[in-house]
């Protein structure tokens, strides 16, 4: 309602300014053709005016203060030119020249510096803020393996998250790399990460950007320190399942939020003594030992499974081994006379 009030006003100012110039001696009298012309023309603009404006939705007020600020610094830049150039013997001509010409180079400057340098400093005034690091929750950097694994898609789409996620460039460039490799699994792997990315970009829910400005501490680098640089850069989060990345991030004092241990955390937990069913499908790797897997893919080692391939088990839980990598858990082969006694009991 306000934008519409606010429109109606800005078209009835424009109409008043276009009586203005009607009135003001600017159109001749007597020509009739030429007021018309002059009044739709300054209509026009405003409706034009106010086309643009509902025709580009989302506008950042970051960027918006960027142009704002590099319009008043360049200006007064230009302004200090025209001072110092008072002991020069200029004509007038001459002079006015030189501070247009000045003055457009300066503001394209300026407003360029800004844009490109709003995320670097800190400088607050009313209702607007530069921030070194991304407004908001600290934001999400996402390294190749999280993009490739897909689980983060799912978890955004929830909804339960808002933070923003930040893909560097050098992650995307990784996944091409990924994805043109000659070893078709490699291949497979690295268009799966294209496409969740693509996903993601897609997704209003998500908040994703880019990175793809260069850091100094990014020189001669690979791709893990690279992600531990820009997280401490951005004093953001690093989203991950590489186990030697979480290390090397806990080792720089980086945040790290593994996606196993997520994962961990969402899967119920078993308790010693508890009955589960499952299937042994290989033997394990000590004596007697049977290895299956739950439906979540959680891996099963049974004590005296071994004989027991291709069969539906009962198996009494002994104890759980919960790590960054996963989550494995220890049973004991029952027989259906044990489980029907344990039952009774």
């Amino acid at each position: 309602m306000a934008l519409l009030i606010l429109r109606f006003v800005f078209l009835m100012v424009a109409a008043g300014l276009g009586l203005t110039l009607i009135k003001s001696g600017v159109v001749p009298e007597d020509s009739t053709w030429m007021a018309w012309g002059v009044f739709g023309g300054t209509m026009a603009l405003a409706l034009g005016i106010i086309a643009l404006d509902m025709a580009v939705r989302r506008k950042r007020l970051d960027v918006i203060t960027a142009v704002y600020f590099g319009l008043l610094v360049g200006l007064f830049m230009t302004f200090i030119l025209g001072l110092a150039l008072t002991p020069l013997q200029l004509t007038d001509k001459q002079r006015q020249t030189v501070q247009l010409v000045s003055g457009l180079i300066l503001c394209y400057l300026c407003i360029s510096l800004l844009l490109q340098t709003k995320d670097d400093f800190r400088f607050i005034i009313p209702y607007v803020e530069f921030v070194k690091e991304v407004k908001g929750s600290r934001p999400w950097i996402l390294d190749t393996s999280a993009v490739i694994d897909g689980r983060i898609a799912d978890v955004l789409e929830t909804g339960i998250l808002d933070a923003q996620l930040i893909m560097p460039k050098f992650v995307i460039t990784e996944l091409q790399t990924i994805a043109d490799s000659g070893e078709r699994m490699r291949r497979s792997r690295g268009r799966r990460g294209l496409d969740i990315l693509n996903r993601l970009r897609s997704n209003p829910k998500v908040q994703l950007s880019i990175f793809d400005r260069e850091l100094p501490e990014f020189a001669g680098q690979p791709v893990d320190l690279k992600l531990v640089a820009l997280a401490k850069h951005l004093g953001g989060k690093l989203i991950t399942n590489d186990y030697n990345l979480n290390k090397i991030a806990r080792l720089h004092d980086v945040e790290v939020i593994n996606l196993n241990d997520l994962a961990n955390a969402l899967k119920p937990v078993f308790v010693p003594g508890e009955q589960i069913v499952v299937r042994i499908i290989k033997p394990g790797e000590a004596p007697g030992q049977g290895v299956g897997y739950l439906e979540d893919g959680t891996m099963v080692v049974v004590e005296s499974g071994r004989e027991q391939l291709n069969k539906l088990v009962n198996v009494s839980v002994t104890s759980v081994l919960q790590t960054s990598a996963g989550r494995m858990v220890f049973g004991r082969f029952e027989s259906v006379k044990e489980t029907e006694k344990a039952a009774e009991a």
